[in-house]
This record gives structure tokens, sequence and C-alpha cells, in this order.
């Protein structure tokens, strides 16, 4: 395994161990007798619950879980509750492990200097409500102009590459002000990320990012240890624009084919709410803030 890879055998143990602790006796139909040294359930009930030896699970939960069949797999899974974001985590790192992760799920990985075609731009420049592009290191890509209003203090916070992970746990005044709940924005952003790891354990950017976060934030090392993981297809969010106030969003998220490990995402605002109004505001403060840079470069 590349050396600069996620440690899979330590992502595996830590995973498993994590996941267990998060079932109680109660939950999964199971007496709850002795006293136990830590939360959840011990080995030898996950063993129980899957069908196999506890010598067996043990050895998986070690890190051994290369070669695991996808019964054995699916059997873990059931025994510990696993959402489908956990599964396919599970999945992706026993994959990573005997190193069929290329031929179950082929990834491009898009460039470091990656820039949305003009027929890309002109789709997103066509919606009339914000639409961003990001990768699963959570770059922030293309957006259309809306988009680009919207997260106005993302593309200001670094000199490079607007990233949703850098800005949230390393520039806290202007992160707690966009996010309303920073707390959940900093646990869904973890969680991405720690997702995007399992899929792809190879990425180097995405190593280095996490290293460097790790390095600088206490708050994302202590997110990153609980090793959660999920999809983000849908839902809604609230954020706090600098200029028109207090938004609230639906959003869908959706893999883009043509860009694989890419993903769009499109918000709209509930018809004739306050946030409709304000996004019509800030939609207007664009265009004029536009039509001002045009024509001074043109003059």
């Amino acid at each position: 395994m590349d050396n600069r890879a996620v440690d899979n055998r330590a992502e595996v143990r830590e995973f498993l161990i994590s996941r267990r602790a998060k079932i109680t006796p109660q939950q999964a139909g199971m007496p709850d007798i002795g006293a136990r040294r830590v939360p959840g359930l011990r080995r030898g009930e996950v063993a129980a619950l899957a069908g196999v030896s506890i010598e067996y699970y043990s050895k998986l939960e070690r890190g051994a879980i290369g070669g695991v069949s996808a019964w054995v797999l699916d059997a873990i899974a059931r025994a510990l509750q696993l959402d489908d974001a956990e599964r396919a985590h599970l999945f992706h790192l026993a994959h990573a492990a005997d190193g069929t992760s290329a031929g179950i799920r082929p990834r491009r990985r898009p460039g470091k200097h990656w820039a949305p075609r003009p027929g890309l731009q002109w789709v997103l420049d066509r919606f009339t409500a914000p639409a961003i592009v990001r990768n699963g290191r959570m770059d922030l890509l293309a957006a259309n102009h809306l988009g680009r209003a919207m997260h106005a203090a993302i593309y200001g916070a670094d000199g490079g590459q607007p990233n949703f992970a850098r800005f949230t746990f390393l520039h806290l005044d202007a992160a707690h002000d966009f996010y309303p709940d920073w707390d959940g924005a900093a646990d869904t952003c973890v969680a991405i990320l720690h997702t995007e790891a399992g899929r792809d354990p190879h990425d180097k950017d995405l190593h280095d990012l996490v290293g460097e976060l790790s390095t600088r934030s206490a708050e994302f090392r202590r997110r990153w240890s609980t090793h959660n993981v999920r999809y983000h297809g849908a839902g809604t969010k609230h954020f706090h624009h600098r200029d028109v106030g207090d938004l609230e969003l639906a959003y869908e998220s959706v893999d883009m084919i043509s860009d694989p490990g890419l993903t769009l995402t499109l918000y709209a605002p509930e018809p004739a709410s306050p946030t409709a109004h304000a996004l019509d505001l800030l939609a207007s403060w664009t265009a004029l803030t536009e039509s001002a840079d045009n024509t001074h470069q043109a003059t």
C-alpha cells in the first residue's frame, strides 16, 4: 500500500470498534449480562449476531479484512446495524485491503487544476438558485453567479482553492458566522471526508488535507477519531450571509456521471419565503456588481 494512503488496518480496526461501541445489548436484542468495561457490544456478541466465531471476528477487528467474503461483510453490517453509508464504507475498506477497490468502483480523480467545461458552466448559470460543484475532498470547484455570491465567505477565506473543510476548521470566526449550526456543519464535513477516504485511500491530496487539519485543529482531530461516515444527498441547510441574513435552503446533491468523483449540489428556497426574498436581493446585488465591473473593464 502507498505509504501516503490512509492506514487501512488501523481504519478498519477503529471503525469496527467505534460502531460496536454504539450498539447496546438492548438494541441488539441480547441480554445484558455482567459488567461491561466499555460501552456497547462485546466482540463475542457481535460474532454471535454475525454467525462467525469470536476468533474470526477478532481477527477482522484487528484490521485483517482483506479477502473477506461479501456474505461475512453483510452479516457484520447487520450485526452492527450499519446504515447505508456505513455499510458501503465497510465494503470500501475491505476492497482497499485486498486491492480490488479499483475494479469495484472505477474512479478518475479530477486534476488539481480542474475547471468546468464551458458547457457545464453554461448549465450552472441557467439555474436561478445557487448551484455548486465540489469533489470528495470538499474543494469548491465551480459555482454559478448566485452560488459564488452565497459562498462569498469561503471564496474570500484563502488565497488558493476554496475548500469547505479548511474554511470550517481553520477560519473559525467566519465559519461560525456562516454556519448557524457550526457543530452540525463540522460533523457533516468530517463525515464526508471520512467517506471519501474509505472510497479512495490512495488519494494523496486527501491524505495531505487530513494531515493538515489534524495538525492545526483539535476540533477536527476529535471528530475524525469518531470514524463517522455519511451520504450527503438531500435535506435542508441553514446559512447566515453577511449581506442578506439568514437563509434556509433545501438542497439536492447528485454524483456527476461525466466527471466521476464530483458532486453537483443545487439549492432552492421555499417559494415566497423570507429566504426566497433574500436570494432575490442577493441576485440583484450580484447583477449590479457584475454590471459595474464590466463597465469599469470596458473603460
